[in-house]
């Protein structure tokens, strides 16, 4: 896989990090200017808020990449494992559908019911550059979506939620040491 398609894959993990690392550092410097000089920057508050903002959306996509959403998983542990996986495809056609209808509402909203005259307060650019966010966001994320399903149901792959994978090194650790 050449180094272009690894970025594109891992595009939202970028971003995040790079959202998250500017917006903490204006807010710190915004903290250190107010205490010591007793001023602030109009601009940096609004503009971590915006940052905030995509660094929700993007994470949004990046947790639907590593299939760690939330869903309601008790009634699995009543069927096959082998049915899960196509339970939750059909789950997924679902929110599929939902992406697909924001992305063409968000789409319509920026280009033609928004406000033309609409812009940020302090920073005066117009606000569909903070909207744009909505499309790209849940295209991604409904990429995502068709990529995971592709990787349980074709390839096979054992796709669970990150943090469900260190909950079962916890047990087992737990029981080798009863042991």
């Amino acid at each position: 896989m050449s180094r272009f398609w690894v970025f594109v894959d891992n595009i939202e993990s970028y971003l995040c990090r790079t959202l998250l690392a500017i917006f903490v550092c204006l807010l710190f410097l915004q903290v250190i200017v107010r205490t010591l000089f007793n001023f602030s920057f109009s601009w940096v508050e609004e503009l971590s808020v915006y940052m905030f903002v995509w660094f929700v959306f993007f994470g949004a996509s990046y947790a639907a990449k590593m299939a760690a959403h939330n869903r309601v998983t008790f009634q699995f542990k009543f069927l096959p494992a082998g049915a899960i996986k196509y339970i939750e495809a059909f789950a997924d056609i679902f929110w599929i559908a939902f992406n697909v209808t924001f992305i063409y509402l968000s789409i319509d909203f920026i280009f033609n019911k928004m406000n033309k005259f609409q812009s940020s307060q302090t920073m005066g650019f117009h606000l569909s550059w903070v909207y744009i966010v909505l499309p790209i966001a849940f295209t991604l994320m409904t990429i995502r979506v068709l990529q995971v399903n592709y990787k349980k149901i074709i390839l096979g792959q054992d796709l669970r939620d990150p943090d469900a994978i260190d909950l079962d090194a916890v047990k087992a650790e737990l029981d080798a040491n009863k042991s």
